[in-house]
């Protein structure tokens, strides 16, 4: 009796996994910095070079907890008569026995609205692998029927779109990805359904009296139109003599409470975040977050063209 369940308890964890990670793509603490995770339509937009990588480890202290990665590098195509910008991603995350991997590719058409304005329409598009690795669970059963005997993958084209108004100022965006809902095979005998999401982002610059001084708030909403989440977050930057060195909080209703801290060193920026939980597994057991970016002007058309400098980080 005991060991029908246990098993029954595992083959509930597994289906009720399988069930979560398919409502939410990962969740980065510091949004504003991976906007192109986000809306491809935010690829070369802001007229740079931009690198960007984040590492994300949730719920320390959890045996096989979350552990994510993500790269990406966009920039802007300069040819014709509008600017076009592109892009290319690499992520990967892991949680237990679930791995997901996916290589994406982005571009995006801007035109020029106002004096320093630009509007952007991007598309996505991937390839995504999901993968069941029995071999990271501890069964009572070897042989457990609810899991495969080894590890399984299964590949699905993936597609997003958006689109993404940028300004010196401020920015906006919305996205949706996941655009097919695509369930993907893995094996043969399981199948991880992956809801279509919708993302809503802002932000913008406010200089204080203090020339030294900006405040950055902005905010995002995600949904699969079941489900809701909602970020706001809020900067405070110093800049001096070429270096920037920022702090600040960020808020997520019944979810989290996060601190960010960071700055920007030779045109490399360098930020870590700590993202406290307020409910359920607790304050203590929090996810940690590194992001790590490069920008550089590429606009082969100015004067000076070739003459790279370190800007800002919105």
């Amino acid at each position: 009796m005991m060991r029908q369940r246990i098993t029954a308890i595992l083959v509930l964890f597994f289906i009720v996994a399988i069930t979560m990670r398919a409502q939410w793509d990962v969740q980065f603490s510091d949004y504003t910095a991976l906007k192109s995770y986000y809306n491809p339509a935010s690829s070369g937009a802001d007229g740079m070079l931009n690198v960007q990588a984040a590492y994300s480890m949730q719920m320390v202290g959890y045996k096989n907890a979350p552990q994510t990665m993500y790269v990406s590098a966009d920039m802007p195509v300069y040819f014709l008569s509008p600017r076009h910008g592109g892009g290319i991603s690499f992520f990967n995350d892991n949680a237990g026995i679930f791995s997901t991997t996916k290589i994406s590719l982005q571009y995006a058409y801007n035109i020029k609205v106002g004096e320093k304005g630009r509007l952007a329409a991007g598309f996505q598009g991937a390839v995504l692998t999901e993968k069941i690795d029995p071999a990271k669970a501890t069964l009572e059963e070897s042989n457990d029927p609810a899991f495969p005997s080894s590890a399984v993958d299964g590949n699905r084209v993936d597609l997003g779109a958006g689109f993404y108004y940028h300004h010196p100022s401020y920015w906006a965006g919305i996205s949706s990805l996941h655009l097919l809902a695509p369930t993907v095979v893995v094996g043969e005998r399981y199948e991880i359904s992956i809801d279509r999401m919708f993302y809503l982002m802002g932000g913008c610059n406010i200089k204080l009296k203090n020339s030294l001084l900006s405040v950055h708030p902005s905010f995002m909403v995600q949904s699969n139109l079941t489900s809701w989440r909602e970020d706001l977050q809020c900067k405070v930057m110093y800049e001096y003599d070429g270096r920037v060195f920022y702090g600040g909080l960020g808020y997520s209703p019944d979810i989290s409470t996060t601190v960010f801290i960071g700055g920007v060193f030779h045109g490399v920026c360098i930020g870590y975040n700590y993202q406290m939980y307020t409910q359920g597994i607790g304050m203590l057991n929090g996810s940690h977050e590194l992001v790590f970016g490069y920008k550089t002007d590429l606009d082969l058309f100015k004067k000076g063209r070739n003459k790279h400098k370190s800007v800002r980080w919105l």
